[in-house]
């Protein structure tokens, strides 16, 4: 028998929680909040629409806090023009892009308080723009992971793998065998977003899920971690 899916939506305070609702022989109601904010909900067969209401209600919210963690990792930034007088951030800041044909066509340089590069062509500056942050991602997202690793320092955490990696959906993960992987979108917020980032994932090192240990611990290691998440979630939209 093939299964059956609807879209329904739910009304919790000011937000309107939708999903994707299906049953199946199952004895417990399963929820999942995916990357994307989808939700899915697996209903038993014999699930009243009542009883459902009330349990997904319940769970409202813990959906909506899975949603806006999600969120927090989508890079929301704009698409930026690559032409004369266009802003691109850099570290939390803005940076004015100047074409300057004194300059190799191929190079780009940081200077008083501009990006210069040197040539017209919007492709080639998209290309090189993207080469000089994902380089300056590398430099500052290892010495960033070097200076917070040593607070795990009594969960005995050798110092992970470092990848630089583009991710449609999120700032960050780590992998199962301890792998860190960050965006190189990343480099664009302040230090301090860099950082709550990278102790986000540190932490999935010592407690894989989101559980009240988790937050515990990344309170313990960063006291004013929210700050950081609501700057990033802030600034780079």
């Amino acid at each position: 028998m093939s299964e059956t899916t609807t879209i329904e939506s739910l009304k919790f305070g000011s937000r309107e929680i939708n999903y994707e609702l299906s049953y199946q022989d199952r004895k417990t109601l399963g929820i999942r909040v995916y990357p994307d904010c989808r939700v899915k909900v697996i209903a038993p067969l014999e699930t009243t629409d009542e009883n459902l209401k009330t349990k997904l209600k319940e769970k409202a919210p813990w959906i909506i806090r899975q949603q806006l963690e999600f969120l927090s990792y989508h890079p929301l930034t704009p698409p930026r023009k690559y032409v004369n007088g266009e802003t691109h951030l850099y570290l939390g800041r803005q940076y004015r892009l100047k074409i300057d044909s004194t300059l190799n066509p191929k190079s780009m340089k940081l200077l008083s308080g501009r990006f210069l590069v040197g040539t017209a062509d919007s492709k080639s500056i998209e290309a090189i723009m993207s080469k000089w942050y994902r380089k300056q991602a590398e430099i500052h997202f290892q010495h960033l992971l070097d200076v917070v690793l040593p607070r795990f320092r009594k969960y005995n955490l050798s110092t992970p793998p470092l990848q630089i990696q583009s991710m449609a959906t999120r700032w960050g993960s780590c992998t199962p065998k301890g792998k860190i992987i960050l965006n190189p979108e990343l480099i664009k917020a302040p230090k301090g977003c860099i950082e709550y980032v990278i102790v986000h994932e540190l932490c999935h090192l010592v407690h894989h899920n989101h559980t009240r240990k988790f937050y515990d611990l990344q309170s313990s290691i960063l006291p004013d971690w929210e700050k950081w998440k609501e700057r990033l979630e802030r600034m780079l939209v």
